[in-house]
């Protein structure tokens, strides 16, 4: 019984749980350089993989990594670059005795054989890969999936939500685990696999056990067929419910039942025309032509709780229209919002004149002392090229002799002590050059839940009102004085009391 239950719990998402190791069939974040991320799925080594014995390889400008190099290994590891045959990629070159011996030979080379070397020689002999040899060609780091790097490296098939913009989004509208979030437009996925981690709260067991979920509506079949693609390799199908569905005409209800949203999240061009179907109750505004009115109106909003809305839109005439229609509907509260979003990196600034060879360095005068120096040394060549003699000859003969006396000078000028480059120059923070993200405007709005007399009948009995035997106001000042006087002849009565207490207490030790 244990086992068949075990063998029926869900796969959980890397991006919810990566755990501390990198796995076989999970995906991974390669970071190149800083802002340089590469999503990939790390396979497990089976043999030869397009050409490449040591199985499948990630090529970079860093070097070649085999995936066999990158598995079961703590995230946020460093890994070197290996030396893999390149040459041959694509043409599948059958290799001969030589190259194999060759090979194992450069192998033993660079490689001292200690325990750990022949246990993975041995299971690569055991797979049929060939063990990947140290390259000092670079390095990478394997990351676990967030939706922070996934959004930086997703495939864009459409303007995504940054996180300056998804975080703020989430915290507006409420997002907490457990809750159920509506989002339209799901685009490229980026506010997907972020509200996805806000509402986690386990994955649900039964039809009974609510747990948090997120139902993302998207127009586009061809984008729809990706990111179900993306959802189903990420393992989060049992958290989000993926619908191909114009939601202007066929509104958010799941199979005709209400998914009973807290929160609502639209990045759709027109976002008015989906405010009607999200309402308590039928509206009399925004109503399609030949719509059914004479039908059941369920609303997919909570009943229970009030809403909370966002919409996402790049043009301010988006936003004129999109605050008319929630005014229309009854949404309160209603704000705007920019966000406007720059990194600031730190670094250290060295400046000097002795900073010739490298790079990314202000080649100036460090402070006047080091500028009148130079300024010396150039009127004092000056000087010495004046007097020179003017003969064609000599004049040549004295210049050459003059440069290399001054390059000896230059290599006999005391050098400044030699400093490490992270405590080297002064610390200052400088904007991004390129600021990644776009005009958008967050208009922000809630809906109360309605108040019925069963509610409030409810609340009555919870919270009884008329029934107070002392409240603020309700007396007159006479009855205030008298419990004034009986409060201070209380007061009274327990000093008098701690007086008698305390002769006692000195009688007894007299």
């Amino acid at each position: 019984m244990a086992n068949n239950m075990t063998s029926t719990q869900p796969t959980v998402s890397p991006f919810l749980e990566p755990g501390l190791r990198t796995k076989p069939r999970s995906l991974a974040i390669l970071q190149l350089s800083r802002d340089n991320l590469l999503p990939i799925y790390l396979q497990e080594p089976s043999g030869e993989h397009d050409g490449y014995a040591e199985g499948a390889v990630v090529n970079t400008r860093y070097g070649s990594f085999p995936h066999s190099t990158m598995l079961n290994v703590p995230w946020g590891s460093q890994i070197r670059a290996s030396k893999v045959d390149t040459g041959s990629r694509g043409r599948k070159r059958k290799r001969g005795p030589k190259d194999e011996a060759s090979r194992d030979d450069a192998a033993e080379e660079n490689q001292p054989e200690t325990t750990t070397d022949n246990n993975n020689k041995d299971a690569s002999e055991a797979t049929g890969v060939k063990q990947a040899v140290a390259d000092d060609s670079g390095f990478i780091h394997v990351l676990p999936p967030t939706p922070e790097l996934w959004t930086q490296s997703l495939p864009h098939r459409t303007q995504v939500v940054y996180t300056p913009d998804y975080s703020y989004i989430l915290h507006r509208i409420r997002a907490r685990p457990g809750s159920t979030i509506i989002e339209a437009g799901a685009g490229s996925g980026s506010f997907t696999h972020a509200s996805v981690r806000a509402v986690y709260n386990g994955y649900p067991s039964s039809a009974e056990n609510k747990k948090g979920k997120v139902f993302s509506f998207e127009y586009h079949e061809e984008r729809f067929h990706k990111m179900k693609k993306e959802l189903t390799d990420h393992d989060l199908d049992g958290l989000v419910h993926l619908t191909h569905r114009d939601v202007y005409n066929g509104g958010f209800l799941i199979d005709g039942k209400s998914p009973g949203a807290d929160a609502i999240f639209l990045d759709l061009p027109k976002p008015w025309e989906a405010l009607p179907h999200l309402s308590r109750s039928r509206p009399t505004f925004g109503a399609k032509e030949g719509e059914d009115t004479t039908a059941e109106w369920v609303s997919p909003l909570n009943p229970k709780r009030a809403v909370h809305i966002c919409t996402f839109s790049p043009c301010i005439e988006q936003v004129t229209r999109t605050v008319s229609a929630m005014r229309r509907l009854g949404w309160v509260d209603i704000d705007m919002v920019e966000i406007a979003n720059r990194k600031l990196h730190t670094i250290r600034d060295r400046v000097g004149l002795h900073y010739q060879t490298d790079r990314g360095v202000n080649v100036s005068p460090h402070d006047v002392e080091e500028a009148l120096e130079r300024l010396a040394e150039i009127e004092e060549r000056v000087r010495e090229q004046a007097a020179r003699p003017r003969d064609a000859e000599d004049a040549d003969t004295d210049m050459k002799n003059g440069d290399d006396a001054a390059a000896k000078k230059e290599e006999d000028k005391e050098q400044p002590p030699y400093q490490t480059p992270w405590i080297d120059g002064r610390l200052i923070t400088k904007g991004e050059p390129e600021i990644k993200t776009h005009t958008s405007y967050l208009v922000f709005a809630v809906l109360p839940r309605e108040w019925t007399e069963e509610d409030e009948a409810a609340a009555f009995a919870k919270y009884p009102c008329g029934k107070e035997k002392a409240v603020v106001g309700s007396i007159d000042k006479q009855t205030r004085k008298k419990e004034r006087r009986e409060q201070l002849q209380k007061i009274g009565d327990r000093k008098a009391r701690r007086k008698e207490r305390d002769a006692k207490i000195a009688e007894a030790v007299e």
